[in-house]
């Protein structure tokens, strides 16, 4: 038998979508231009703040909602970008070397894992890792470009290879 009755937690999530959720979507609407996506990220919002053990405690809604939104906007242009870079270095490639499209998301997800783990790191060291990874760029020019040694380019890349290892591998 299915219990009809709600949690707490529940009640309140519900009383924040009915309350807000036109209102959140609109103001998404105005940030991102596209009534589709303020669709989605205002979903992706409420979805967000579903996991939240202190639903209860909010005092503000409209402000906590726009913070949890402009965080996933934020993420939706990076991973936007990211996407943008690689078609644009896969258009560069010889068409022979195109990898299927099961292959190419699974390409964009990773480089998205990257980009999270890179996110977690000092300036310079990510700096480092993507003008080594990206660029090809030696040592000494890392160095010269961040002002540091190439010892430290060395330590930078030491770390930031071992972060995203570790951040893949879970």
């Amino acid at each position: 038998m299915v219990s009809h009755i709600m949690s707490r937690s529940q009640q309140v999530a519900q009383q924040l979508y009915c309350d807000h959720q036109r209102w959140l979507y609109h103001w998404l609407r105005n940030k991102v231009g596209c009534p589709e996506q303020a669709q989605d990220l205002t979903q992706d919002t409420f979805i967000n703040i579903l996991v939240s053990p202190d639903l209860a405690s909010i005092r503000q809604p409209r402000p906590f909602l726009a913070t949890v939104a402009r965080r996933l906007i934020a993420n939706h242009y990076r991973r936007k970008k990211i996407e943008e870079a690689w078609l644009e270095a896969l258009a560069s490639q010889p068409e022979m070397e195109h990898p299927s499209p099961e292959t190419r998301l699974l390409i964009l997800e990773v480089l998205e894992q990257i980009d999270a783990a890179l996110d977690g790191l000092p300036p310079q060291v990510r700096e480092a890792f993507l003008l080594a990874h990206l660029q090809g760029m030696r040592y000494s020019d890392i160095a010269e470009r961040l002002r540091v040694s190439s010892s430290s380019v060395k330590q930078y890349l030491q770390r930031a290879n071992l972060h995203c290892f570790f951040a893949l591998s879970s």
